[in-house]
């Protein structure tokens, strides 16, 4: 037990306080977070749309979300991460009670459109804040820091959200929106005076891939289009899988609100230490690649015997692969990027994340709808081992470049 004890010390050992503070703001936000995960439910049974016709509002949530982000990641060079993160949060979150009050399809698709959009400036901005506030050396630590925060809040929002959902529906807009602006008041009084580390040009990084535009950068975009592919399997948590554990296993809400409720709380507990013991010790690119390949195992599982018990068997598998995959994705960003153009870096990272809020309800709804839910999980394994494959090289000749520039700076 003090063996366990000393690990999860010197796993959240060194951190800096705003660190902590900015991991926070995002529990609490978080912690709200009940809409999305039963958004694609309260679509089809309490307003009674059809599977199709949810599978598009989903999608227009997830065109909100490249436009947010590009758009994030634009102000953040702009106007500075704490503004856009201060606007996102309040204004975020006044605009969930705008939406509880909206029926019709075109009003649906337009909020959450709008909603998604305010949202989603949040990530580029929240991203480069953390790569701001933490010490050099403890950059992907603290981005699993605020990942746990993101994922402890995710493991009470759903949980939540399912009992309050079983009163009634409106109750997780008002929720939602209240922590939003919640955290957000948090924000500004804790980070309006705080000054990020200062951080200097240094061997890991050099001045020519700083000084250009993530759009230009050939092999970064690659890698955006790979963490897309990766993100149109992760977001099938969110979009068909609450569909899958209704229309298949006849859950309530409580039980699929326990589900993914999972999912965080996995993720809170092992992600910190799974990046203190192998972020030094193992190749991203290996890590990415392992993850991704569970994650697809986690869907493929799915179809190998109908059991309420596989479901969580294979939501364990999920919460793996992300924590194998997620913190590095972000941290091999970082390091690409410079301190003048870390916004545009991260803005592309999210909008890759987005662009999959698109395609992932979309797609994944409409192969359920047309062939079944088994025909859509052995499409996800598929999609993930060709993600796996394209991700390796990718992963592999950016972290040779790096090193190479390492060299050349160090000589």
């Amino acid at each position: 037990m003090k063996k366990v004890l000393l690990l999860y010390r010197n796993a959240f050992g060194g951190l800096s306080r705003p660190a902590w503070m900015m991991s926070l703001v995002m529990l609490i936000n978080r912690s709200g977070a009940m809409v999305t995960p039963f958004l694609g439910v309260y679509l089809t049974e309490v307003l009674g749309y059809t599977l199709r016709d949810a599978g598009i509002i989903l999608s227009t949530y997830g065109l909100g979300s490249v436009c947010g982000s590009f758009l994030g990641g634009w102000l953040t060079d702009k106007v500075g991460h704490f503004k856009v993160q201060f606007f996102s949060l309040t204004i975020g979150g006044s605009l969930y009670f705008v939406l509880l009050s909206l029926r019709s399809f075109e009003a649906l698709a337009a909020g959450v459109f709008i909603l998604s959009l305010v949202n989603d400036t949040l990530r580029p901005a929240n991203s480069s804040s953390i790569a701001s506030y933490a010490r050099p050396e403890n950059v992907t630590r603290a981005f699993s820091l605020n990942r746990m925060a993101i994922n402890l809040g995710f493991s009470i929002g759903p949980a939540l959200g399912g009992l309050l959902a079983a009163v009634s529906y409106q109750w997780l807009f008002i929720a939602d929106g209240t922590t939003c602006i919640m955290a957000g008041l948090f924000f500004f009084f804790y980070f309006r005076n705080k000054q990020g580390h200062q951080q200097q040009e240094t061997t890991d990084a050099a001045p020519p891939a700083n000084a250009r535009s993530p759009y230009r950068d050939g092999y970064f975009l690659l890698f955006a289009v790979f963490c897309c592919f990766f993100a149109v399997m992760f977001f099938q948590l969110i979009s068909t899988l609450p569909l899958y554990y209704r229309q298949v296993y006849a859950l309530p809400e409580s039980k699929i609100g326990g589900l993914l409720a999972l999912n965080g709380l996995i993720v809170f507990l092992l992600e910190m230490i799974v990046v203190y013991l192998l972020g030094e010790r193992a190749r991203k690119s290996l890590l990415i690649v392992g993850g991704t390949l569970v994650l697809g195992l986690s869907f493929v599982l799915l179809n190998l015997t109908q059991h309420l018990s596989v479901l969580y068997a294979a939501m364990l598998l999920l919460s793996i692969a992300e924590i194998l995959a997620m913190p590095f994705m972000a941290t091999i960003t970082a390091e690409r990027s410079g301190p003048t153009n870390r916004g545009a870096y991260m803005g592309l990272y999210t909008i890759s994340y987005a662009a999959a809020h698109v395609i992932a309800p979309y797609l994944g709804t409409t192969l359920a709808a047309k062939y079944g839910f088994n025909t859509l999980w052995w499409c996800t394994g598929g999609l993930s081992a060709v993600t796996a494959v394209g991700i390796y090289f990718v992963v592999q000749h950016m972290e040779r470049e790096r090193m190479q520039k390492v060299t050349v700076a160090a000589a």
